[in-house]
């Protein structure tokens, strides 16, 4: 997978793609990470390029909702298409994120 960080003035927007899955988990974790920086207030994650997640990075999207409740930041999950929409669905993250 591949991450594109865009920086804000009080937030950070990453750009996805490729297939995400347990092999990802270090390179995600700057992801978490932003959401624990002082004067971060939301953080976005843009899907639209991510073809594939396993249950491994359903998992780090958990983390990283409660690394950003901890810490009094927004985070939401933009532009999931196809399987990776399907997998949000079946798995009611639409009931656990704000999707986009």
């Amino acid at each position: 997978m591949n991450i594109k960080r865009v920086i804000g003035e009080n937030s950070v927007k990453f750009l996805l793609s490729g297939k995400f899955t347990f092999s990802d988990h270090q390179n995600f974790r700057s992801v978490v990470d932003a959401t624990k920086q002082p004067g971060t207030k939301r953080v976005e994650i843009d899907l639209s390029g991510v073809e594939f997640v396993d249950s491994a990075a359903l998992g780090m999207f958990l983390v990283a909702r409660q690394e950003a409740t901890k810490n009094n930041c927004e985070l939401h999950l933009l532009n999931p298409v196809g399987h990776v929409k399907n997998m949000f669905e079946l798995s009611n993250f639409n009931t656990l994120f704000d999707l986009r």
